[in-house]
């Protein structure tokens, strides 16, 4: 049977890529607990000094092999940008350095929750910082993502603050690094590069008092190097989705990391969850599907198409 009038058969190679490549990247991330796991009995602040001085490195010759120089340079000639880059470095690095703690402590589930808090942390800084309105479905979104986090600190007294940080940190990085004219792959590559003397000040202390785990084992020396590799790695899969694919699929791809994550902590690392963890996680879950459906019904339609009744 031939296909009826104005319909098409046809599939897009190049969002198949995307998808491939989304899919790369957000399981990569997903994936992230497992490697450094790997670090245990290193502490969470020195496998960040190599996180940053490797990624640096790497990206260098990316960088160079893939002849993007030039966006790096704009941003060094622009002294009044690179504040706002080296907000976006800190703010990254705090991230980076926290995550790590998080998985080498085992509070992946904490980890993972951040993560599902950050678009609705996004939604929030919208509308405070850049007078963004906020939908009826999203500002309910956000009301229970408050009422869960209020829940964690009255029944466990205590503010669930790796959850927060991480939200906090990497909506506010996404808030700064949207007003800056830098790919993902050259922008970070800045943010690792300014970090860089902070990094090997740090290497060089550690060194210095004898304290340093690097060039201990081949084994510990491999894996901190690939911690700068594997952080590059997932990035340029992510650059290759989001130049084929529309932002409603990359939104939608990128609850693929912190779901991986939660069923690594259950599965894998057999953190225990609570009945408060339960309770928080299913508020912001139906936070996020407002989120979505919110999101889904505001999409821009063509021209001529009636929105679907029911």
């Amino acid at each position: 049977m031939s296909p009826s009038p104005g319909t098409s058969s046809h599939i897009d190679p190049e969002a198949t890529k995307g998808v491939g490549f989304g899919l790369t990247a957000y399981l990569m991330w997903g994936c992230f607990p497992l490697f450094f796991a790997l670090f245990e009995g290193i502490p969470a602040w020195e496998v960040l000094i190599h996180r940053v001085i490797w990624s640096c490195v790497f990206l260098a010759g990316l960088v160079t092999l893939l002849r993007r120089w030039g966006p790096v340079r704009l941003a060094f000639a622009e002294p009044r940008r690179l504040g706002r880059v080296l907000a976006c470095a800190l703010l990254i690095g705090l991230n980076w350095g926290i995550y790590i703690y998080a998985v080498e402590s085992r509070q992946v589930f904490q980890a993972s929750l951040g993560y599902f808090l950050t678009p609705l942390v996004n939604v929030a800084l919208g509308m405070l910082v850049l007078r963004e309105k906020m939908l009826r479905l999203q500002g309910i979104a956000v009301a229970l993502a408050t009422v869960a986090i209020a829940i964690q600190l009255l029944v466990q007294g205590e503010l669930p603050w790796i959850t927060l940080t991480l939200a906090l940190s990497f909506g506010t990085y996404g808030l700064l690094r949207k007003q800056l004219p830098l790919d993902g792959l050259s922008g970070l590559f800045v943010e690792t590069l300014l970090l860089l003397p902070l990094g090997l000040v740090a290497l060089a202390w550690l060194s210095l008092i004898d304290a340093s785990h690097f060039l201990t084992t081949h084994a510990t020396t491999l894996l901190l190097i690939t911690s700068g590799v594997i952080t590059a790695l997932p990035l340029m899969a992510f650059a290759g989705a989001a130049r084929r694919l529309r932002l409603a699929t990359l939104g939608f791809l990128m609850y693929l990391n912190p779901s991986i994550q939660f069923f690594i902590a259950l599965l894998v690392f057999r953190e225990p969850l609570t009945s408060v963890q339960l309770t928080t996680f299913a508020l912001i879950w139906t936070g996020l599907v407002l989120y979505l459906w919110s999101a889904w019904l505001s999409r821009p339609r063509p021209r001529g198409t009636v929105p679907d009744q029911g």
